[in-house]
């Protein structure tokens, strides 16, 4: 969330930056609605001096045996109109969070305006495309008997898949390698979270309002299944005020990942490119607000190292300000390389919210020990999200008669290809 003084002195800004997101909010309301503020918060105050004051000549009146009954009653008034003002201003600040609270982030300056991900811009690739091959990941995956996605679609619906075998093995060792890569190789501390959380943390991490259409909810308990890890992991320090060492804190945690992708109509939605449930590792980071964005770059070699362990093509994008999301103030991308599907498929988004989240959440550090609190910067990435990792080791380790298997995943699995069935 932006803060109240940054959009009324930047009100031009904030309006432009909306556009460059392609997102929609009006603050046409706020401006005004924050002068109503300020002047009831002066009434109420001046009121409030003038009750103290007159308050005093009242004791003394008492106190010296004279009638102050004219007194009384005048603030009996003045208290009437101090409890009617600050009605006036809880209604009036919420008012003002209700469009506060859908205004995107600001975009970091180094971002590219663009309208869609045409406009975004590629940093870097790293290895070499394999040869096209005519059959996907989904054929393969039956072809071996490592995913049933009819079974799934039996149980549950579409966009679901049910890992069998040697392919749950393999996921299983996926989950296993990125936590045990981050926390030994990248010294990220691991944590479990709930896989249900609260509205409250949801709001802190953005999802919510904006994207709540995209959330599962259990309504009978107001809890909501996490779309990543990166709520519950966000919020572990929200209403708390960190020490200075403390920063930068690296987490990172396993997660299944619920999403009802309520706007994906029209997209690729086949076998695992786009799914309701799947499993993901997260990194997370809080970091002081002047070394945000070289951890921010930190955290996307972090990313890279981990496809490099994984011998897969893949590239960087910074993506462009049309596509970058509404919480985020700049957002790297991560694809790797389909040979079935010849095109490149998101596998990570490192983003940093720089104080947005922070400040919803209520998440704070003293940049010294005896220094006023100011609020984290927070980023986070996925390292990594499974599906779109299991299509491109299926297809890039297709050898026809076999499914090799990536070397650094081998002491996991305990096999080093898997045969058709």
């Amino acid at each position: 969330m932006l803060d109240l003084k940054f959009i009324r002195e930047n009100i031009d800004l904030v309006r432009q930056n909306i556009v460059n997101k392609n997102e929609k909010a009006n603050v046409d309301n706020i401006l005004v609605l924050d002068e109503k503020r300020r002047v009831n918060i002066q009434t109420a105050q001046e009121l409030k001096n003038q009750k103290n004051i007159v308050s005093r000549e009242i004791a003394e009146l008492k106190k010296s045996r004279q009638n102050a009954d004219d007194k009384i009653l005048a603030m009996k008034e003045v208290s009437d109109k101090i409890k009617l003002l600050d009605e006036e201003l809880s209604q009036i600040e919420k008012e003002i969070l209700d469009i506060q609270i859908f205004i995107p982030n600001m975009l970091h300056n180094s971002v590219p305006i663009g309208k869609t991900s045409e406009d975004n811009l590629v940093v870097r690739s790293w290895g070499e495309p394999k040869p096209k091959i005519d059959i996907d990941h989904i054929e393969i995956a039956k072809q071996f008997g490592v995913i049933d996605f009819d079974r799934a679609a039996k149980i549950s619906g579409s966009g679901f898949a049910v890992y069998t075998g040697l392919g749950a093995k393999l996921e299983r060792a996926l989950i296993n390698f990125f936590l045990d890569f981050n926390t030994g190789i990248s010294g990220y501390k691991e944590v479990m979270t709930p896989f249900m959380v609260n509205r409250e943390s949801m709001i802190g991490t953005g999802q919510i309002p904006k994207l709540e259409e995209d959330m599962y909810k259990i309504e009978n308990d107001n809890f909501y299944l996490i779309p990543t890890a990166e709520v519950p992991i966000t919020n572990l320090h929200s209403n708390e005020i960190l020490r200075p060492d403390d920063l930068p804190v690296k987490y990172c945690g396993y997660s299944p990942c619920f999403r009802r992708e309520a706007g994906s109509y029209g997209k690729d939605t086949k076998g695992l490119l786009r799914v309701h449930q799947f499993n993901k590792v997260e990194m997370v980071k809080y970091s002081t607000q002047e070394n945000s964005y070289e951890e921010l770059e930190g955290l996307v070699c972090d990313v890279e190292k981990l496809l490099q362990a994984l011998k897969l093509h893949y590239r960087v994008i910074l993506l462009c300000s049309g596509d970058t999301s509404f919480s985020s103030a700049k957002t790297y991308d991560l694809e790797v390389w389909s040979p079935a599907e010849q095109k490149w498929l998101e596998v990570s988004s490192c983003s940093n919210f720089e104080a947005f989240q922070a400040r919803r959440a209520n998440i704070r550090y003293r940049p010294t020990h005896d220094s006023k609190p100011e609020f984290v910067h927070t980023l986070n990435g996925s390292g990594l999200a499974t599906p779109r990792i299991m299509v491109a080791i299926l297809e890039n380790y297709y050898k026809g008669d076999k499914i090799e298997i990536p070397e650094v995943l081998q002491k996991y699995t305990n096999f080093d290809f898997i045969n058709k069935i």
